[in-house]
């Protein structure tokens, strides 16, 4: 159910998408404003401490509006860089290097701000064995780029989709007759090999049920610290225990230190803030 990478070609659809929504028929501003031959030096910068990530949208961006854009990376993805430090440096056609400005730092700085967000996540939880896990609560069409900032964070990417793993949740219980007994034994009867079976338990009874019929992971949602440590306990290494729900940057360190193997965070993605970062343009000397 871990994934160590998302790579996926839908990128170049997200950002061709995301220039049309900007630029439309065309930056009029600058049509109006600035010469078509001038050529221009841009320089790319931290307004804060962040992680770099995104660089391969935002070089993107730029690239489908000239072939002439020249990039030098100051800094590599999973970078972490200080306040006012230089990300990168760009050469080329003026007009391209603004009109495609706002559409490249949006996803510069969104996934710079995941990045950092998951990277301020592990430095709680870093002297524990905990791993930090990401969910499926992302922008819709962003999650492949959502995924890659979590991972270049230092996170770790939890299932893609609906495709790739089984999570039996409660409504799945439900239609299982309300056994999570039954869910478990019939998704392993089901299953192809290579699909590993997790299942969701919101009670240390649920757990005793399932402990035995030996899942590829539990997940305990949404239990007290109490809980979660007895759970440990019970299980004893038996299975690998993901704890999910509610985790917060103020809340991870204590759940890490009960033992658990894994702690999934939507809050990676969904709760993550766009970081400072700017492009400053100035035409060629």
């Amino acid at each position: 159910m871990i994934r160590k990478s998302c790579i996926c070609p839908a990128v170049d659809e997200i950002v061709k998408i995301a220039l049309i929504e900007d630029i439309g028929s065309g930056d009029i501003t600058t049509s109006y404003l600035v010469d078509p031959l001038l050529r221009g030096h841009s320089k790319v910068m931290a307004g804060e401490m962040l992680v770099v990530a995104g660089i391969t949208p935002f070089v993107k961006a730029f690239q489908f509006l000239s072939s002439e854009i020249e990039f030098v990376f100051l800094e590599n993805e999973g970078t972490v860089i200080q306040k006012g430090e230089a990300i990168a440096e760009l050469k080329g056609p003026y007009n391209t290097l603004l009109s495609g400005e706002r559409t490249a730092l949006n996803f510069l700085q969104r996934l710079s701000g995941i990045a950092t967000l998951t990277h301020c996540f592990l430095q709680k939880i870093k002297k524990y064995k905990s791993v930090l896990l990401d969910t499926r609560k992302t922008t819709p069409g962003w999650r492949v780029m959502e995924k890659e900032a979590v991972r270049l964070g230092g996170g770790t990417n939890h299932r893609m989709g609906l495709f790739d793993a089984v999570l039996i949740k409660e409504n799945h219980i439900a239609a299982c007759a309300g056994s999570v007994r039954a869910a478990v034994e019939k998704a392993k009867r089901t299953r192809s090999p290579l699909v590993n079976v997790e299942v969701e338990v919101r009670g240390i009874e649920e757990l005793r049920e399932v402990i035995d019929l030996k899942p590829d992971m539990v997940m305990l949602d949404n239990m007290t610290i109490e809980e979660i440590r007895q759970a440990v306990k019970i299980v004893s290494g038996r299975v690998p225990l993901e704890v999910s729900g509610n985790i917060t940057i103020e809340s991870i360190e204590e759940v890490a230190s009960t033992g658990v193997e894994y702690i999934s965070a939507g809050a990676l993605t969904h709760s993550s803030r766009a970081v400072d970062i700017s492009m400053i343009t100035e035409p060629e000397k």
